[in-house]
């Protein structure tokens, strides 16, 4: 009952001056927060994609909005933090300059900023959870459409003639004098080619009059069809060398199986919320309740922000925002633990990334009891 005529006080008190007060400072701050964590983030961002695009041959028109859908994807953990932070930074501030004081004089304390501060809380939270549900599956399909568009209409389509290439991480060496593309670029024919590989610590040369590339239609493995050529196990000098002459021979310059396998991941990740809240797979599973352990946890850390943020004027400036990164960092790494575990089956779907949520309003509620000295009395009460 208590504690009802708390809320029921602070939601007569939420148009008041002390609650406005409260979400400007905890709407600027967040502002600020966030600008500074996202230039730092972003720009990160801009340099890993550039690096991406230059390995895999990514056009620069394509460069923009890889960099914009990675922003897309960072979004929601930057806001939560950002807000997370600033209400601690604002609680922490009404406390130094005495003006918590004041409030608690008149009756206000932490149930009552908890109410005060639910109206930003709320409209981020629904923000975040379209941004969760909806935006950032939606980017990271445009993603991983325009990283395969390249991949596989420009895979080759950026050799040069008459210049010595490297592919599959350094175990291909490929030449062609001469390139011709057909059909756009998604075919190519070339002449007089030389590949030099190994296999088994022996080097294999292979010479050729013709090449093709190709994709397979049930493997998705991609290969290079060489006609008229010669293929040298060991170099030509070499007493122990084979010969071996050939007609047409395919050889495989990107496995789809492992290319499949690494996209399985991307393919949930980006797949419409609708399409896997009813599945029964455990990636996607996991997937959903990512989604929407996101927001939910943006609930959940408004109030542990008013207990961080609670401290002395003689307190440690910054000691608040310390423990409130840390905890940040926890409760992350806790519920992406908690999703890799779900993913592998290892967890009951119905246990899922709930228990994260569950262990940190236990921690909530005992941190609350402890602050108001309630604790040993909750301890020393018999069931």
């Amino acid at each position: 009952m208590h504690i009802l005529s708390a809320i029921t006080q602070a939601l007569n008190l939420q148009n008041s001056i002390l609650a406005k007060y409260l979400i400007r400072n905890v709407l600027m701050i967040t502002a600020a927060v966030f600008i500074v964590l996202g230039l730092v983030i972003f720009g990160n961002q801009l340099v890993l994609v550039i690096n991406e695009s230059l390995e895999k041959g990514i056009p620069i028109a394509d460069l923009l909005p890889l960099v914009g859908f990675k922003m897309i994807r960072d979004v929601p953990l930057i806001l939560s933090l950002s807000l997370f932070l600033a209400i601690i930074l604002a609680i922490s501030k009404s406390y130094k300059d005495s003006e918590a004081v004041v409030m608690n004089s008149l009756g206000i304390g932490d149930k009552h900023l908890m109410v005060f501060i639910q109206p930003v809380v709320i409209v981020i939270f629904i923000f975040i959870l379209f941004l969760t549900t909806i935006a950032v599956p939606w980017s990271k399909q445009q993603r991983s459409m325009i990283i395969d568009r390249s991949e596989n209409s420009s895979k080759f389509s950026f050799i040069k003639e008459g210049e010595f290439q490297e592919f599959k991480d350094g175990d291909i060496v490929f030449y062609a004098s001469k390139v011709k593309n057909i059909d756009g670029e998604s075919t190519q024919d070339m002449e007089e080619i030389f590949i030099y590989t190994l296999a088994d610590n022996q080097p294999i040369i292979t010479l050729a009059a013709q090449a093709q590339k190709y994709t397979d239609i049930n493997t998705k493995s991609v290969y290079l069809r060489l006609k008229d050529g010669t293929r040298y196990h060991g170099f030509p000098s070499e007493m122990n060398k084979k010969i071996l002459n050939f007609d047409q021979y395919d050889l495989q310059i990107i496995n789809g199986e492992k290319r499949q396998s690494t996209n399985i991941e991307t393919k949930t990740e980006s797949k419409p919320t609708l399409d896997i809240i009813f599945s029964s797979d455990t990636r996607e599973i996991a997937e959903w309740q990512w989604r929407l352990s996101q927001p939910i946890s943006v609930l959940i850390l408004s109030i542990f922000a008013i207990l961080l943020g609670k401290t002395s004027p003689r307190g440690g400036k910054n000691l608040g925002v310390l423990a409130g990164v840390i905890v940040f960092i926890i409760y992350n790494n806790a519920l992406l633990i908690a999703k890799s575990s779900l993913e592998k089956g290892d967890t009951l779907p119905i246990i899922g990334l709930w228990w994260v949520h569950l262990v940190v309003l236990l921690i909530i509620f005992i941190f609350y009891a402890y602050r108001h000295g309630k604790l040993s009395q909750l301890i020393k009460k018999p069931f």
